[in-house]
């Protein structure tokens, strides 16, 4: 059945990733004027920034950056909207492990926001991130400082209308914050159960006339966990879904853009916190272009028509209107003047752009030039301080031409990762237990000649699953895993819960956080199950005569020091488990963790008890292996 899950799993990521669904949403006004000219109508652009982790113990050039960004470049760009995705504060410990909700990191947010008056430039839309929902039992409680201390000041998902002469287009947050908010790492996960889906379709269905539909929330939809008919399916008849959270995964994966089976783009912004990115979208007679850039470069260059063949939603987005264009549009924005604004396609240099109004840079082209296949557009902009950028993409006029994403963002954003973790944990466990409890009653091996690795370890795993006193523990502590609890302790400050494998029990509130099958999973691969090998082995040379003090003569000293490197270093890594319970949870539930901290206690009784266990226990094994041509 796990296999099966597995397999669905799988299915449904390459469905997500390689289909679109024809005919979705299509632009009611697909086709129809107005069309992109030189005029300075039907365009509006705003900016997102995420993950901004504001601390009070970590890199003191962050917040006199964000209020740098918050001065020059709002005034430099002037948005009509600034989308600010979750994350707000750091909430953590000096040492990172703990989790706690920092009144002064709150205050420095909003005395940024009241210095820099960015209130009364611009609308400003703040939102939760699970940082932000560390430790909270509720909404209502004094340590919700967003409450308090944000722009916005809003719970929950919401509906934004954005008013323009030309129409209207909405932002929906869809906000998967669990409530209440445990101590990290338990919320990586969002959580959005059958209320508040029913929420958000009432939202979605108030968006119905806008010219755009734009979704945004702090996690991504490969990290929510949502009930039916599932957050993807909810968004489907929006352009975009903007979001942050995953902080460009280290450095590993820069970009992370791809694009729903219904077309949606999903497309997460690195951070704030240590990469300083923020993001500029614009809406050009309702078609959607943005650039994801790096705080305090100059100058800031978007092209809005054409547009990047890479991001076209044919479903949601007039496309048709960018064939009867007259004109090339770019958005250009510096704290100084721009001097320059230069065009080429195909390499072939254009007339220089004319500015019209604003950052606006029009040039006039021959669209008919350009119907057939796909083009590279390239723009260089230069200011008076002599700052220069270019930025280009790829552009085609057919309409229907869809770009793949790359598999690494495609899988990290599109694939349900909750449902992935759940089915490697429970077949990694099944496939363990299975395979002790039949490897128990099958017949003896035969070791007539020279046994190769595979045999031996078939014979180890036999001495060891018929050896009571080693195989009770070890498939039991195995199935206390997957069925928990793995700790008990204050999971939110002053509130007594309970962690286990598929989520976490507090004061009545079971809080769903797929984040500790995860955890189970590295538990198995680096512990338990290197834990059994290693009894095997010294279940092996026990069956050969050896004692723990002379089995090196057994299997020699390069193997010996590698096995046993090898296990402290596991060892070692289990009890920086314990040492990040302590700090994360306190003292109850460091001595309330069969799953860390008893875990060490077993480990070391049963090293123990393979090396001084009784020999009769191990007799018929140590006959069958007597006479073994082994060396």
């Amino acid at each position: 059945m796990a296999a099966g899950l597995l397999l669905a799993c799988l299915t449904a990521y390459v469905l997500e990733t390689y289909t679109l669904q024809p005919g979705l949403g299509r632009h009611p006004r697909a086709g129809q004027p107005p069309y992109p000219d030189s005029s300075p109508d039907n365009l509006f652009w705003f900016l997102q920034v995420s993950d901004i982790h504001i601390s009070k113990f970590h890199d003191p050039k962050r917040v006199p950056d964000f209020l740098k960004f918050c001065t020059e470049t709002i005034d430099a760009i002037k948005p009509e909207l600034v989308l600010v995705t979750g994350d707000l504060t750091d909430a953590k410990t000096k040492s990172k492990i703990g989790s706690i909700q920092h009144e002064v990191e709150w205050q420095t947010y909003q005395t940024i926001l009241k210095q820099s008056r960015v209130l009364e430039k611009t609308k400003w839309i703040d939102i939760r991130g699970n940082h932000d929902a560390f430790n909270i039992p509720s909404l209502e409680s004094v340590t919700n400082y967003y409450r308090k201390y944000s722009a916005f000041r809003r719970d929950g998902s919401f509906h934004y209308l954005h008013q323009k002469p030309f129409g209207n287009y909405s932002f929906i947050c869809a906000d998967a914050t669990p409530v209440p908010g445990p101590k990290r790492p338990f919320n990586f996960f969002g959580f959005l159960n059958q209320t508040k889906m029913a929420e958000l379709s009432a939202l979605s269905s108030n968006a119905v006339h806008s010219n755009q539909t734009i979704w945004f929330g702090h996690y991504t939809t490969s990290t929510i966990i949502s009930a039916s008919p599932g957050i993807r399916q909810l968004m489907s008849s929006s352009l975009a879904y903007l979001c942050g959270h995953l902080h460009t995964l280290g450095g590993l994966a820069p970009v992370l853009h791809s694009r729903h089976r219904q077309g949606t783009l999903e497309l997460e912004l690195g951070d704030w916190m240590d990469n300083r990115r923020y993001r500029i979208l614009a809406f050009d007679h309702d078609l959607l272009s943005f650039a994801d850039l790096t705080f305090d470069e100059w100058p800031v260059v978007l092209i809005t028509n054409p547009k990047d063949v890479v991001y076209h939603n044919p479903t949601q987005e007039p496309l048709e209107r960018v064939q009867y264009s007259t004109h090339i549009r770019v958005l250009v924005f510096s704290p100084s003047t721009i001097s320059s604004v230069l065009v080429s396609i195909d390499g072939v240099a254009l007339e220089s752009a004319e500015h019209v109004m604003g950052p606006l840079f029009v040039l006039p082209w021959n669209v008919k030039d350009y119907r057939e296949g796909v083009h590279q557009i390239e723009v260089k902009a230069k200011d008076q301080a002599g700052r220069e950028k270019t930025q280009g993409h790829k552009f085609t006029m057919e309409k229907d031409h869809l770009f793949t994403f790359d598999f690494l963002p495609s899988f990290i954003l599109l694939s349900n990762h909750s449902i992935m973790m759940k089915v490697v944990f429970i077949l990694l466990t099944i496939v363990y237990l299975i395979l002790m409890v039949v490897i128990r009653y099958l017949p003896k091996p035969q070791l007539k000649e020279t046994p190769g690795l595979l045999i031996l370890t078939y014979f180890s795993l036999q001495v060891l699953c018929n050896t009571s006193t080693i195989y009770f523990p070890v498939v039991l502590f195995t199935l206390y895993t997957a069925l928990g609890p793995w700790f008990i302790g204050e999971v939110i400050d002053g509130q007594i819960g309970a962690c286990f494998s598929f989520g976490v029990l507090v004061d009545g509130y079971f809080v769903e956080d797929s984040l500790t099958f995860f955890i189970g999973i590295l538990q198995l691969l680096f512990f338990n199950f290197p834990l059994t090998l290693y009894l095997c082995w010294c279940l092996l040379l026990r069956c050969r005569g050896a004692r723990f003090l002379s089995h090196i003569k057994y299997s020699g000293w390069v193997c010996s020091v590698l096995v046993h490197l090898t296990v402290l270093m596991l060892f070692a890594w289990q009890l920086h488990s314990c040492y990040f319970l302590l700090e994360a949870y306190g003292v109850a539930a460091f001595l309330l963790s069969p799953m860390r901290t008893w875990t060490v206690m077993l480990a070391m009784a049963l090293a123990y008890q393979v090396w001084t266990t009784n020999e009769s226990a191990i007799a018929v094994y140590r006959n069958l292996i007597k006479n073994c041509p082994y060396s």
